[in-house]
């Protein structure tokens, strides 16, 4: 049995509160009959172990790997890209992973602190002196930490916030660093729900701002810094940006989400395909599941295995918790219900596991994915569908658990 919506925590979303709808549980799926992916040769295929799961669970198609001391060890893929056709997932397709980006995000801000470009109490008002006198109180004071690990006080995702990502796209011809500049000039003046430091609460924009702030020191999009110093260096060569699948083709898995009449839909890339580019930084990262595997391996090892990308010390401290979150059980799936929060990570209990595990997840409200560390073990365990919503929740946890349980050093034969 997978685990709840309140021990999953961590389901994260960008920006739900612009979205056409909430997901809601698919109901009466048109499944179409999965054409099996085939691992490679060095891995373990887990084909047969997901085929079960995208029956019980009416999911269009799922992915998962395994990652252990550096190296993928299981993967497979099943399931079609489109409902309703026999187009078949391949184990190189592209899957979205929503918020999970965080983690990219946070690495980002402590390799460029490892470089002094950054420090990680570095200030709004630092960076945006010219935007102090227009900041409301207590916003100039806002650390670099305290974004990352969603202590602020910047409100989290809400309809105050549409006008403001709106505007930042229409307002003027501009790369997506003007874009974000745009966007921080209209937020900064908001009145914080709380004092820096205070509590937790869950803020997209906060990541935005994050990333927006790595753009002003170095003179790069956020996604120009990624691509650089992240997926070319561990060389994640199906990573992008934005809707899985390319304009006008169906060569990755699109996402699912019902209609206004509640009938579930694939959503082509377009403007409807994923969230608004500008909020990338809190997440708008695809890529494959394998490429997936590749970066938990990386960051359950600590970077121990290369590539260098940062010290040990800095990965671990992105790692360790630095706020409770207050429980919320009734949280819809999407967004973070229990738990701990680090830099980009969470802290889980979950059942199946004896310690506690990192652990994060992302859906844009039409796919999700979550990705679970085992540090002491260098045990990485990631999932991925192409549909959000609580069936797919409780799809990705019963596999994620499966998949521990069969690979985790602490569990018995």
């Amino acid at each position: 049995m997978g685990a709840s919506r309140m021990e999953a925590g961590f389901l994260t979303g960008a920006a739900r509160a612009w979205s056409l709808a909430a997901m809601v549980a698919a109901s009466a799926v048109l499944w179409a009959a999965p054409s099996m992916a085939q691992a490679p040769a060095n891995t373990v295929s887990l084909d047969s172990d997901l085929l079960p799961y995208l029956l019980r669970f009416e999911l269009p198609a799922v992915a998962a790997a395994v990652a252990k001391n550096g190296k993928i060890i299981a993967a497979g893929a099943v399931g079609t890209r489109r409902l309703g056709t026999d187009t078949p997932v391949t184990i190189n397709d592209r899957f979205h992973i929503g918020s999970d980006t965080k983690a990219m995000t946070s690495l980002l801000a402590g390799i460029l602190v490892e470089e002094g470009k950054l420090r990680w109490t570095t200030t709004v008002g630092e960076i945006y002196p010219e935007l102090v006198d227009k900041m409301s109180k207590g916003v100039k004071d806002i650390t670099l930490e305290q974004l990352l690990s969603h202590t602020s006080g910047i409100a989290g995702d809400s309809m105050e916030h549409v006008p403001l990502i709106s505007s930042s796209v229409t307002d003027e011809a501009v790369n997506l660093d003007g874009m974000r500049y745009t966007l921080v000039t209209r937020l900064l003046p908001l009145a914080l729900h709380a004092q820096p430091g205070e509590r937790f609460e869950y803020s997209n924009l906060g990541y935005t701002l994050a990333g927006a702030m790595m753009e002003r020191v170095t003179g790069k999009t956020w996604e120009e810094l990624v691509v650089a110093r992240i997926f070319d260096p561990l060389k994640l060569s199906s990573a992008g940006f934005g809707a899985q699948s390319s304009l006008g083709r169906v060569d990755a898995p699109l996402g699912h989400a019902p209609d206004k009449d509640g009938k579930l839909q694939a959503f082509l890339a377009g403007p409807w395909g994923d969230n608004p580019l500008v909020i990338g930084p809190a997440g708008l990262a695809h890529m494959s599941v394998l490429d997936f595997a590749t970066w938990a391996a990386w960051n359950a090892a600590e970077g121990r295995y290369g590539p260098p990308l940062a010290k040990p010390e800095t990965i671990a401290k992105l790692q360790t918790k630095v706020v409770d979150m207050p429980p919320k059980p009734d949280a819809p799936v999407g967004t973070p219900s229990s738990g701990g929060y680090g830099l980009g990570w969470g802290t889980v209990s979950l059942p199946f596991a004896p310690e506690p595990l990192v652990f994060h997840g992302g859906s844009n409200n039409k796919n999700l994915a979550y990705i679970v560390l085992q540090p002491k073990q260098e045990l990485g365990v990631v999932t991925m569908t192409n549909i959000s919503g609580p069936k797919a929740n409780d799809a990705l946890m019963a596999i994620t658990e499966l998949l521990y349980k069969r690979f985790s050093a602490t569990q018995k034969p």
